[in-house]
């Protein structure tokens, strides 16, 4: 798995991050952690672990930003986006990887059969994903079960062909819209999301819902242009 980096967005991450990077040390492959460099408590943090991963100091401000400039970074065939709250668990990462040899991008996706699930879910965010799959499926064609996860493996060139743009959390339907009328390759893979390690959400749920909302009917009214 040599091939494969993992961009790892770390905002505010003290608490988790030390826990998840003793978690995937036993993995092979390159570690691209991206985060302020002002964040010096999370830096300070990890600061005793081993040292197999890279510091990238975010320039730009957002969720979005961290990952965009985590890409541009990238060398390696394939790539992963991984939260550092220890949410997404790196036991799918082979079989993703496994799946993408044929493929442009691989979704996992907490909605997706028996094996599938979610223990951070409340009844809002459930049925807030509910409705936001469902638009982006009826509007778009994306054929997904759960666009607002961003646990993300895909092609390093495929990735890097969308230009991509969102600095926020609009990034995680920016990518499978964007994916779909480039006319790449992709499918998804049942997952279950842990809890976060440090036990908090970095979503405002209403305020981001709506943004993304607002940002998605943009891209419809854009799409075939």
């Amino acid at each position: 798995m040599r091939n494969l980096t993992l961009i790892i967005p770390a905002k505010f991450e003290k608490e988790s991050l030390p826990i998840f990077l003793k978690e995937i040390n036993k993995y092979s492959y390159k570690k691209i952690i991206v985060l302020k460099k002002s964040d010096k408590e999370t830096i300070n943090s990890i600061k005793k672990n081993k040292k197999n991963y890279e510091l990238l100091f975010q320039k730009g401000k957002g969720y979005g930003s961290a990952i965009i400039e985590g890409i541009n970074k990238v060398n390696s065939e394939f790539c992963c986006i991984i939260n550092a709250d220890g949410s997404m668990n790196p036991k799918y990462l082979q079989q993703m990887l496994n799946l993408c040899s044929k493929k442009d991008l691989i979704f996992c996706s907490r909605y997706q059969g028996k094996n599938s699930g979610s223990s951070d879910d409340d009844l809002v965010t459930f049925i807030g994903n509910k409705i936001f799959s469902f638009l982006g499926n009826f509007l778009f064609s994306l054929n997904l079960s759960d666009i607002l996860f961003t646990y993300i493996l895909a092609k390093t060139r495929s990735l890097k062909k969308l230009n991509l743009k969102s600095k926020d959390f609009k990034l995680c339907i920016e990518i499978p819209i964007k994916a779909k009328k480039k006319n790449m390759i992709y499918s998804s893979l049942p997952c279950y999301e842990r809890s976060r390690i440090g036990g908090k959400k970095k979503v405002n749920v209403l305020k981001d819902g709506l943004i993304i909302l607002i940002y998605m009917i943009k891209l419809f009214f854009n799409y075939k242009k």
